[in-house]
């Protein structure tokens, strides 16, 4: 019975332990987003399609349970599975309920992983967000505010994960291969490439359910794995070789403690380096949350394309950041390596790709005619270059102060996260009226200026060099008076 799993964790063994970090890093990252974009494509087999003019027959009227439930006697609408009488403004919560837990976890987030161990809260997210995900049909059974409860804490969950992630590439990545180690949170950029057609296919061959179980029970997997392979550094790592685990300390050197700090939030709050972060982290993510969700919109109401009906071109644009990403990360590494720029350089010079060259191409869309493939070209190079996000805004943290590299991510995600609500309502905004290029040229420069404005702030004030305030204080001799 146990055999497989012995042998398993024998051939992992062969492979130098931080790789396989890596790996279930970037895995962790994967399933996250797997458990956060599969309701986008399940509701629609949930509810009742708009363009169906079929008025819902509720079915066991007398059970509280089923209330929301609703057949549809046509053989229009594809049996998927139970629909509900969701309306569109109904589904906009529902769909929104994650990004509001997700944000009031992402702040605090980092000091719990450096309290209680990146390891334990990851694999918690992992496991909890598993049982949550397979309990979504039961929550719909009851209802969308059971639904919408159930979404919000999987928010709260996820919300934790990417900072106490950046807590164990502190202790486990040498400096010469952060950029690598970084690259594996890519990992939540390529699960929305699988996520989208895999729940599409599961949904037409064994129902809507079945996209919610499936993916729980992969979650599941991996936070068994994670679990296995995983541990808080490399100290404390059960099977790792003498010589590697010398190496990753000897390499990072002192500057990550071993005793659990309280985050320095006075040298935070007055730190022109870590501002400068924020700022940068704040312009990375309107530029995500933008393209993500205002271009698609652009190409329907003004371009007349369709994006949703073409699964590989929705998807391209995701796939090129994840590849980008993992190519800026091992040129980033070399130049280090190397010596042939200094790590202060290399975050500067890579705002260059990760924020200004994304920038200037929302500026050409304006330009760029009414050609859906070319415009489908440009966002693919925008958010394609961004990927070297994973050498400037991504990575910083780690530069900065290591000891508190999961609560620096917890704070910049927290501020960043908020553009995923701004971003829609400038949008909204601009096009309440009409959705022509005359109102969309001011959208696109506006996601311009949040993107290259702040690459500009972090070139005058950001740094790569480990700040003083990541030192613990320390504690006065006992020969001396205490120095209050």
């Amino acid at each position: 019975m146990y055999g497989p799993l012995v042998q398993l964790i024998k051939t992992c063994d062969r492979i130098p332990t931080r790789f396989n970090v890596s790996i279930m890093l970037f895995m962790a990252c994967l399933i996250s987003y797997m458990l956060r974009v599969n309701m986008s494509v399940n509701i629609l087999a949930m509810v009742q399609p708009i363009q169906s003019n079929v008025k819902p027959v509720p079915v066991n009227t007398t059970s509280d349970f089923s209330i929301n439930r609703t057949t549809l006697p046509t053989a229009n609408v594809p049996d998927y599975g139970p629909r509900y009488n969701w309306t569109s403004h109904d589904q906009s919560i529902i769909l929104g309920a994650y990004f509001y837990g997700y944000l009031v976890s992402s702040l605090p987030a980092g000091v719990f992983a450096e309290r209680f161990g990146g390891r334990n809260i990851v694999g918690l997210s992992l496991a909890f967000s598993a049982l949550l995900t397979a309990l979504t049909p039961l929550a719909a059974e009851y209802g969308m505010w059971a639904t919408i409860v159930n979404r919000v804490i999987l928010g709260v969950l996820g919300g934790f994960l990417y900072p106490a992630l950046h807590n164990l590439i502190s202790k486990w990545a040498p400096p010469d291969e952060k950029g690598k180690f970084v690259s594996a949170l890519m990992g939540g950029t390529f699960g929305t490439v699988i996520t989208w057609p895999l729940v599409g296919v599961l949904i037409e061959t064994v129902g809507w359910s079945f996209a919610f179980y499936i993916p729980a029970v992969i979650s599941a997997i991996v936070a068994a794995l994670w679990y296995i392979i995983v541990a808080d550094s490399p100290s404390s790592h059960p099977r790792i070789k003498a010589e590697e685990r010398d190496y990753i300390e000897k390499s990072l050197g002192d500057t990550v403690s071993k005793s659990k700090l309280l985050p320095p939030i006075k040298s935070l709050a007055t730190s022109l380096p870590f501002l400068s972060l924020l700022v940068l982290h704040f312009g990375n993510l309107w530029g995500l949350y933008f393209l993500i969700t205002a271009a698609p919109k652009f190409m329907s109401e003004v371009l007349g394309f369709n994006l949703a009906k073409a699964g590989f071109l929705s998807a391209l644009p995701y796939l090129a950041r994840s590849l980008a990403a993992f190519l800026f990360g091992t040129i980033g590494d070399f130049l280090r390596k190397k010596s042939i720029l200094g790590v202060t350089a290399i975050r500067k010079s890579f705002c260059v790709f990760s924020h200004i060259i994304p920038g200037l191409f929302l500026v050409g869309l304006i330009y760029i005619g009414f050609d859906p493939y070319v415009c489908v070209a440009i966002i693919t190079l925008s958010l394609g270059f961004n990927g070297a996000s994973t050498m400037t805004n991504l990575q910083n943290s780690q530069d900065l102060a290591p000891n508190f590299a999961g609560t620096l991510y917890g704070i910049i995600n927290f501020v960043g996260t908020s553009s995923g609500f701004i971003s829609p309502i400038l949008v909204a905004h601009f096009t309440v009226d009409r959705s022509t290029m005359d109102e969309w040229k001011y959208v696109f420069m506006i996601g311009a200026t949040a993107y290259i404005i702040p690459a500009l702030v972090f070139v005058v004030f950001g740094s790569g060099q480990v700040q003083r305030w990541n030192e613990p204080k320390q504690k006065p001799s006992s020969t001396k008076p205490d120095e209050a």
